[in-house]
């Protein structure tokens, strides 16, 4: 064997498998068939959000956690329904999860140097009963550095392993299918492309210069999911969430496709769960794209007035950061595939982050001095350049202007002005109350309720159309194409399954493409902060039954482990 293992991906997930193999003394070829410029994949422009149970960042905001409440909260969001066959595994893997989230995931990330923002936010709050969808508490823990924070450690542990002769690191290396002899799985063959310099997320050259085909004792698999795949999307689409969108911008680079999926389905392993995704409802147009179609996610705050394509203000709990999947159901529904939040400056200042590493410069720099500049008036800087520069923002000072603005925009004149102030009047009105029937506004005065929502995350509470609180803004919202929740099947030793439900003897698979582990950790819906952390723990978990299957490896490498603590 050339090898003993093979990670296909060197996103964050197959980062983390490398490291756990070569920490073992296993020798590891990890292709990916971008530049080197993309290792770390999806997770390096992620805003580096974690979910953690009862950690002390927690503790010390004054939140009350606890296992039982995580697990109770899991399980009210994933509805997991097909338990006797597609969501069996994904099950027992949201449980063991969970156990890691509330466990050793904090200490073990710590003891490589990630640290986190003091503020756990409060993402997918849900809005419904105890036991339904949505985090009962603020778990959102920010990784200090953001995506390249979390990617760091991983990145560093595989580069060391990469000049002790264990890992062999070959960008540009494109797999098209997986060696399977009598079943068993034994290498990968593909092609070589092109070298292609072009910066981190952009579009690389798929032209091939030469064939490549590598053997080895066990292949992991950990390409990412289908997020630019737009084809792959709409014919995965559910009926239960509408008609697919006629128009989408990704949250994620071109690489994104899914091909592995097929390429891992056509030697036997099983995908289950393809109807499970999960897309933004909050798209903005990056005005200064890096990808095709780039599109930045707004992590609103619950304060903004969200309105149909029509103007029809959507009913309980579509609120802004509630519930993302009922939302797109309820947009898709309206026949249009967008949406607006019409607000104040006071609200954007406080309740306006953006999603991603480039655009949160002060926490992906870890700079204190430019983290301070959000407690100034006004929008934060990358905020306010989208307000300047991007298209789907209308400055006004009244109302009337700002839906002549509206209208303007889309070209579809389906907005009347009458009616808009109609229905935020009336909101207005239950502002004269501590108390009110308006449950987005009951909402909003509960969060406030939170020290760190009140510190940096909600505005207080005031009249939309009060002119000291201006000007006033419209954000017309695209869906944005980002995760797959379904995937390749997979045990709790992260080996794939096939159709009899066996493992597929050599393969494994870990992060997005095995639905974050079992095919679908998530079930329908996911609880936030549980995407970087589901690579984390599949890949750590792909990695050591890689190692346990082929036999403890050589202790050559415990001084580099030992310098990483």
């Amino acid at each position: 064997m050339d090898f003993d293992v093979i990670v296909v991906g060197a996103g964050l997930a197959g980062l983390v498998a490398t490291a756990e193999i070569a920490d073992a003394g296993k020798k590891v070829l990890l292709l990916d068939q971008e530049p080197e410029t993309s290792l770390g994949g999806q997770a390096w422009w992620s805003f580096g959000g974690l979910f953690l149970v009862d950690s002390p960042e927690q503790r010390r905001m004054g939140i009350k956690d606890s296992k039982e409440l995580a697990w109770q909260d899991w399980l009210g969001t994933a509805g997991f329904d097909r338990l006797k066959d597609e969501d069996y595994w994904g099950r027992k893997w949201a449980e063991a999860y969970v156990d890691f989230a509330a466990g050793e995931k904090r200490s073990w990330l710590r003891s490589m140097g990630v640290k986190f923002f003091p503020v756990v936010g409060w993402a997918e709050r849900g809005g419904y009963l105890a036991e339904g969808h949505g985090n009962s508490v603020p778990r959102f823990h920010i990784v200090w550095g953001t995506g390249p924070g979390i990617v760091e450690p991983f990145e560093l542990r595989v580069r060391k392993h990469m000049k002790t002769g264990l890992v062999d690191y070959r960008p540009r290396h494109q797999v098209d299918f997986l060696i399977n002899e009598s079943g068993i799985i034994k290498g990968a063959g593909g092609s070589v492309l092109k070298p292609d310099d072009v910066e981190r997320g952009k579009e690389s050259s798929r032209q091939v210069v030469w064939d490549f085909e590598y053997r080895a004792e066990a292949v992991v698999v950990s390409s990412g999911g289908i997020g630019a795949n737009f084809e792959l999307i709409r014919k995965n689409w559910p009926a239960r969430l509408g008609e697919p969108p006629n128009q989408m911008i990704s949250g994620v680079p071109a690489h994104v496709d899914g091909r592995m999926l097929q390429i891992t389905e056509d030697v036997g392993g099983r995908i289950v769960n393809r109807d499970r995704m999960w897309h933004y409802t909050e798209g903005i147009k990056n005005w200064n794209p890096i990808w095709n179609k780039h599109g930045i996610r707004i992590l609103p705050g619950p304060s903004s007035i969200w309105l149909d394509a029509e103007g029809n203000r959507f009913p309980t709990p579509n609120f802004p950061g509630f519930d993302t999947l009922g939302t797109l159901e309820a947009i898709m529904k309206t026949g249009y595939d967008y949406s607006w939040f019409i607000l104040t400056e006071k609200i954007i200042e406080k309740e306006f982050a953006l999603s991603g590493s480039e655009q949160n410069p002060d926490l992906t720099g870890k700079s204190i001095k430019k983290l301070l500049s959000r407690v100034l008036l006004g929008p934060p800087a990358p905020v306010k350049a989208f307000m300047d520069h991007g298209e789907d923002f209308i400055v006004a000072d009244h109302l009337e202007e700002l839906v002549d603005g509206m209208n303007k925009l889309t070209g579809d004149n389906l907005l009347e002005f009458d009616k808009i102030k109609r229905q935020i009047e009336a909101r207005d009105r239950e502002m004269d109350n501590t108390f009110t029937k308006d449950l987005q506004v009951t909402a909003l005065r509960g969060a406030r309720n939170y020290r760190g929502d009140k510190l940096i995350r909600v505005a207080s509470p005031h009249k939309i159309l009060d002119s000291k609180n201006g000007p006033l803004i419209a954000v017309r919202l695209n869906i944005l194409s980002r995760k797959t929740l379904g995937g390749l099947q997979t045990d709790l030793s992260a080996r794939v399954l096939g159709e009899n439900g066996d493992p597929v003897p050599g393969l494994y698979a870990a992060g997005e493409v095995a639905g974050f582990g079992g095919g679908g950790v998530h079930g329908y819906r996911a609880l936030e902060g549980t995407f970087l952390g589901g690579c984390l723990f599949s890949g750590r978990v792909a990695g050591r039954s890689v190692v346990e299957e082929l036999g403890k490896g050589n202790n050559v490498n415990q001084s580099i482990i030992a310098s990483l603590d």
